[in-house]
C-alpha cells in the first residue's frame, strides 16, 4: 500500500490536474521560487510604468521588428501559437553580452491579452533588435492527459531567429520534479522553480537583407557532388583560417576553408545541423558534449555557438555572409535538419519551449498520454499531422531558403516525418505540403529514408522531387572490396544508377545518393583500419554505435607500421573512392576522407567535440594522404567533364543500333558478356562499360548527347588477375586513365593498348580505361588534367 504522499502524486485530482508541489529553494534561497534571484512578489518584476502591450497582428509567427514609420514608434510585434494554454505572458530580459554595454535589466513580464486563432500576440513599442525575450504559458498541469503547462518555465519562442546563452541542465529547466523520490512517479510532479536564469533567450532581430547580390548556383541533381561538413570540425585545425575563426560560420566562409572546396570540386556542401541546438543531460554529466547537433530546440535560429560575431543577433548575418562566400565560389548549401523530435525528449526530459507551450499537439504521445510515441531513438516525435507543428516546420524552412539563402535539405529519420497517425505514408500531409510549395519544391530535398519504428525502413520508396541516401549502396560496395558478397547482382545495380529502387514515377539517378561513409559510423580510413567499434572515449562502455560496420582491416586492428597493411589500407580507400566517384547517381564524400582522417576506431564520435572529430589539415603533408586527395579531384573532374559519367537517365542495357552496341554493358574476366549465369555465380571481377555514342537524354533543343566511352575494370580478389579488353564494336583500343594499384596516378594516364589485349589487373584494384574507336587507341581529347 503506497503512503498517502505517492497515491496523491500517482494520479490528479477530481478536476484532473496533478499535484503542485513547491520544493524547497536551492542552498540560499528563500523557499520561494525566485526569478532572477527574487521573490515573485518582488515589484522589479511588475510591467515597469509606460510599458504598453498593443494588439499588434497575429502574422508572422515570432518577433518581428518594424522601424518607425508614418508616426508610429519602432518596436517588435510578437506572436505565439499555444493553442490549449489559459494565458501567455511575454518576458523581456536586458540585451545579451556584446550589446549595449550596460547592466542587465530585470525580467519584464507582459500579459499578451489578444487571441486571435489560437495564437496569441502583441505590439510592444520601444523594443528593438538586440532584446532577449521568452515567454511563459499558463494552463493546466495534467500529465495523465498530457496537459504539461507550467508558467514557472521560461520558454524559448519556436520562432526564434537568434538565440543567446547555452543550456544547461539544472533541475529548474525540468517542468518535473527531477530529483521526486519516486522517479516512476516524478514526471507528475509539477516543479515551482524559476527557470529563467537557467535557460537561454530568444533575441529580437532585424530584417532587411534582400540578397540582390548573391548568385545562387542552382547546380542540376546529375552534376552535383556533396561534401559532407561539420562547421566547427572543419576549420578548426585549418591553419589557413585567423585562429579567432576556426570553428564558426565565418571560417567556413574563409577564402581559405572555400579553396580547398573548390580545388577538390565539390558542388554542395552539406552540414551537419546548424539550427539551435542543446547537449544532453546524460552527456554534461560526463563533461562531454553534443557535438554532432542532432538535438534541435530551434528551427530559426542558427546555432550561436558556430558565431565568432557573438550571439547578440550578428551570428545571422555571419551565417548569411558564410552563404555567400559559398555561392560565389559555386558551392551550394544544404543543411542537414532534426524536425523529427526535439532536444525536450521524453516524459522526464527538460521543458525548454514546445513541451511548455502545448505538449499534447506538439508531441505524438501514446495511449497513455503521459508516455510519448518514440519513432526516433530520442525520447519524442514530433506531430506532423497536426496543422501547427506542420506550419512550423514549413515556415523554418522557408525562412531558410528565402532569408537565409540555402539551397537545399537532408532531412534526418524523414520516415518519422513521413508518418500520418502511426504508419510511414507517402501520401502524408507533410509530404503533400513539400511537393505543392512554390518554394520548397524547387530546392533540394533529400530523405534519410528510415526511422526507428515499425514499418520505418523506406529506401526507394519517397515519391518523386526527393533523392535518398541510398545505404543498400554503402553496404554493397563495402561488402564488394572486403570481399563479402556472393556475387556481383547488387553492385551491378549500385553502380549504374540502382534502378531497382527508383526507376518508377519519371524519377531518374539522381535519386540515389551514394555514399561508403557518413558522419554516422567508421571513417573511410577507419573502414579499412579496423573490424570493432572503439568508442570507449564517448564513456558508454563501448555499447554506442552500430556493431554491424562491414569493414576490414586489412590483417591488423587499428594503428600498426607494418608497411604491407598500410600499402593494403591506403589502395582500398583508392578502391572505394574511385568506385563512389564512378557510380551513376549523386556522389556524398565525408570532410576528410579524401586526406586519410581517423576518429581512431570510434564509429559514433556524435559527442567528440575534440580532435577526433576535428579534420587533421597536417595529412596534406603526407605524399601519401596527399595523392589521395589528387586522385579524389582528378576523378572529380573527370566526372565533371564527361556527362555519360553522370546520366540523368537510366541506361536500357539493349542494343542501340546494328552493331548490338549497348548503352551500359558488362564484362567478365574474359572479356565475353555476363551471361544470366554469371551474374548469379562468385566473382571478384567485374567490368562495366559506358557507351558515351548512346547516352540515354538529349540537350536542350533536343539533340543527342554524345562523349568517350569508358570502362572500368573492378577487382576485389587477393590475387591478381588477367582481363581481356573487349574488342569491336565496344573499342578499337584503349587509354588508361586510373590504376589505382598505383599510389601515384601522374603515371598512369598515356599507357594505351589494343581491343582484345589480355592486361593484369592488379590485386584489389579499379582500372579505368577511356575507349578509342580505332585500334590504335588514339583519342581525340586531351587527357583530364590533375588537379
Amino acid at each position: 500500500m503506497s503512503s498517502a504522499p505517492e497515491q496523491e502524486a500517482d494520479r490528479g485530482d477530481e478536476f484532473g490536474g496533478g499535484p503542485v508541489r513547491r520544493p524547497a529553494a536551492r542552498p540560499g534561497g528563500t523557499g520561494e521560487a525566485p526569478v532572477n534571484g527574487r521573490p515573485r512578489t518582488d515589484p522589479a518584476l511588475r510591467p515597469l510604468p509606460g510599458t504598453a502591450v498593443w494588439p499588434g497582428s497575429p502574422e508572422p509567427l515570432g518577433a518581428r521588428f518594424k522601424p518607425a514609420a508614418g508616426g508610429a514608434p519602432a518596436g517588435t510585434n510578437f506572436a505565439l501559437w499555444a493553442g490549449g494554454a489559459e494565458a501567455v505572458e511575454l518576458c523581456l530580459f536586458g540585451e545579451p553580452a556584446g550589446g549595449d554595454g550596460g547592466p542587465e535589466v530585470d525580467e519584464i513580464r507582459l500579459p499578451l491579452t489578444e487571441l486571435t486563432h489560437e495564437i496569441w500576440h502583441g505590439f510592444v513599442p520601444g523594443v528593438l533588435p538586440g532584446r532577449r525575450y521568452g515567454y511563459r504559458v499558463h494552463g493546466r498541469w495534467d500529465p495523465w492527459t498530457g496537459a504539461r503547462w507550467n508558467p514557472a518555465k521560461l520558454l524559448l519562442d519556436p520562432y526564434a531567429r537568434a538565440v543567446d546563452g547555452d543550456f544547461s541542465l539544472p533541475p529548474e529547466v525540468y517542468g518535473h520534479v527531477r530529483d521526486w523520490p519516486q522517479q516512476h512517479v516524478a514526471d507528475t510532479v509539477r516543479d515551482e522553480r524559476d527557470s529563467a536564469p537557467y535557460v537561454p533567450k530568444g533575441v529580437v532581430v532585424a530584417d532587411g537583407d534582400d540578397w540582390a547580390d548573391d548568385h545562387r548556383p542552382k547546380t542540376p541533381w546529375p552534376d552535383s557532388v556533396i561534401y559532407e561538413l561539420h562547421v566547427r570540425g572543419f576549420t578548426k585545425r585549418h591553419p589557413g583560417v585567423p585562429e579567432e575563426l576556426r570553428g564558426t560560420y565565418a571560417g567556413l566562409g574563409h577564402p581559405a576553408a572555400v579553396e580547398h572546396l573548390v580545388r577538390l570540386g565539390v558542388t554542395a556542401v552539406e552540414l551537419l545541423p546548424v539550427h539551435q541546438f542543446a547537449h544532453e543531460d546524460h552527456l554534461l554529466r560526463r563533461g562531454l558534449r553534443n557535438y554532432w547537433g542532432y538535438n534541435s530546440i530551434g528551427y530559426f535560429a542558427p546555432h550561436a555557438g558556430y558565431a565568432s560575431s557573438g550571439t547578440d543577433g550578428r551570428q545571422v548575418g555571419e551565417f548569411k555572409r558564410m552563404v555567400r562566400a559559398l555561392h560565389a565560389a559555386g558551392v551550394e548549401v544544404i543543411l542537414d535538419v532534426v524536425y523529427n523530435h526535439t532536444a525536450e525528449g521524453g516524459e522526464l526530459g527538460p521543458m525548454l519551449s514546445l513541451k511548455g507551450i502545448d505538449n499534447r499537439r506538439y508531441y505524438r504521445l501514446q495511449a497513455d498520454r503521459r508516455r510519448y510515441a518514440d519513432y526516433t531513438g530520442c525520447g519524442n516525435t514530433l506531430h506532423v499531422v497536426q496543422p501547427n507543428v506542420l506550419r512550423l516546420i514549413t515556415d523554418s524552412l522557408r525562412y531558410w531558403v528565402t532569408e537565409m539563402g540555402v539551397d537545399g535539405f537532408r532531412f534526418d529519420l524523414a520516415a518519422a516525418l513521413a508518418r500520418s497517425m502511426h504508419d510511414v505514408d507517402m501520401l502524408s500531409p507533410f509530404l503533400a505540403v513539400i511537393a505543392q510549395d512554390p518554394v520548397l519544391r524547387r530546392v533540394k530535398l533529400i530523405a534519410e529514408p528510415w526511422d526507428v519504428g515499425s514499418g520505418g525502413y523506406q529506401v526507394g520508396s519517397f515519391p518523386p522531387l526527393w533523392t535518398e541516401w541510398n545505404d543498400r549502396y554503402r553496404d554493397a560496395v563495402r561488402d564488394y572490396w572486403r570481399g563479402a558478397l556472393p556475387d556481383v547482382r547488387d553492385l551491378g545495380y549500385r553502380l549504374s544508377g540502382s534502378s531497382d529502387l527508383y526507376a518508377w514515377g519519371g524519377r531518374r539517378p539522381y535519386a540515389s545518393v551514394n555514399f561508403v561513409t557518413a558522419h554516422d559510423g567508421f571513417t573511410l580510413r577507419d573502414l579499412v583500419s579496423y573490424e570493432h567499434k572503439h568508442n570507449e572515449a564517448n564513456g558508454e562502455g563501448n555499447r554506442d554505435g552500430s556493431d554491424a560496420n562491414r569493414s576490414w582491416n586489412c590483417g591488423a586492428e587499428g594503428p600498426t607500421d607494418d608497411p604491407a597493411v598500410l600499402a593494403l589500407r591506403r589502395r582500398q580507400l583508392r578502391n572505394l573512392l574511385t568506385t563512389l566517384l564512378l557510380s551513376t547517381g549523386v556522389p556524398m564524400l565525408v570532410a576528410g576522407d579524401e586526406m586519410g582522417r581517423t576518429q581512431d576506431g570510434n564509429n559514433n564520435a556524435y559527442c567528440q567535440d575534440s580532435e577526433t572529430s576535428w579534420i587533421d589539415w597536417s595529412l596534406l603533408a603526407d605524399p601519401g594522404w596527399r595523392a589521395l586527395t589528387d586522385l579524389c579531384g582528378r576523378l572529380l573532374a573527370l566526372r565533371r567533364a564527361h556527362p555519360v559519367l553522370r546520366s540523368r537517365s537510366f541506361f536500357s542495357g539493349r542494343p542501340q543500333s546494328a552493331d548490338g552496341l549497348r548503352d551500359l554493358a558488362w564484362f567478365t574476366a574474359a572479356g565475353s558478356e555476363m551471361t544470366e549465369a554469371d551474374w548469379y555465380a562468385p566473382a571478384a571481377t567485374l567490368g562495366m562499360y559506358l557507351s558515351g555514342r548512346d547516352i540515354p537524354q538529349r540537350g536542350h533543343r533536343g539533340e543527342p548527347v554524345t562523349d568517350d566511352s569508358f570502362l572500368a575494370v573492378l577487382h576485389a580478389g587477393a590475387e591478381d588477375v588477367v582481363f581481356t579488353l573487349p574488342g569491336p564494336p565496344w573499342a578499337g583500343g584503349y587509354e588508361l586513365l586510373v590504376d589505382t594499384a598505383r599510389e601515384e596516378q601522374g603515371e598512369a594516364p598515356g599507357e594505351r593498348r589494343a581491343a582484345g589485349a589480355r592486361v593484369t589487373v592488379g590485386a584489389r584494384s579499379v582500372l579505368l580505361w577511356r575507349v578509342a574507336s580505332d585500334g590504335t587507341g588514339a583519342i581525340a581529347e586531351s587527357p583530364i588534367p590533375l588537379p
